[in-house]
């Protein structure tokens, strides 16, 4: 109450009335790490697949594999010496026409989305450290400039697997 009247004598008391009411508030803010410190090393899985198509179970892993090593401390490691193991399944990949060509009416955009499960379990203890039923992402391309499925399939991975080692890092 001391430092809102300080701050009332030099701000003015509309202001510092403001701030006493905010700062209290103001939670949300760790300086815990991210990621754990008691792991240093991941086994990524093959993803398994229920898709028709084939594929992109093998774009999804590496995707996963690059996106831990680009942004967590953690270590891709085999399976023996690995702290953790990622395992997971492709669960749908869905394409829909978002527009058609006036003209031709061959599909002009299309949105393509992907869904997996995934689960994170430290092979020590046992214990899961992350999991989620349906982890889904959407993207869109555009045929007619160039881009097909497979641009898709990539793009989704990638997008997939930043959000999926975002579910990895600890829970504020």
């Amino acid at each position: 109450m001391r430092q809102a009247r300080r701050m009332a004598g030099r701000l003015g008391t509309p202001l510092a009335l403001l701030a006493a009411a905010v700062l209290p508030m103001a939670c949300g803010y760790s300086d815990e790490p991210l990621h754990r410190t008691s792991v240093r090393s991941v086994y990524v899985e093959m993803f398994q697949s229920r898709e028709f198509r084939r594929g992109i179970e093998f774009q999804l892993t590496e995707a996963v594999r690059k996106q831990i090593d680009r942004a967590t401390p953690y270590r891709n490691a085999p399976r023996e010496r690995a702290d953790t193991i990622l395992s997971g399944e492709v669960l749908e990949w869905r394409e829909d026409t978002i527009g058609r060509d006036f003209i031709t009416d061959r599909p002009r955009e299309t949105a393509a989305s992907l869904a997996v499960r995934f689960r994170w379990q430290d092979m020590r203890t046992g214990k899961i450290l992350a999991e989620q039923d349906r982890l889904v992402t959407t993207v869109q391309y555009v045929r007619l400039a160039g881009e097909d499925t497979y641009n898709a399939r990539d793009e989704a991975a990638a997008k997939l697997a930043r959000r999926l080692v975002e579910a990895m890092e600890t829970a504020w």
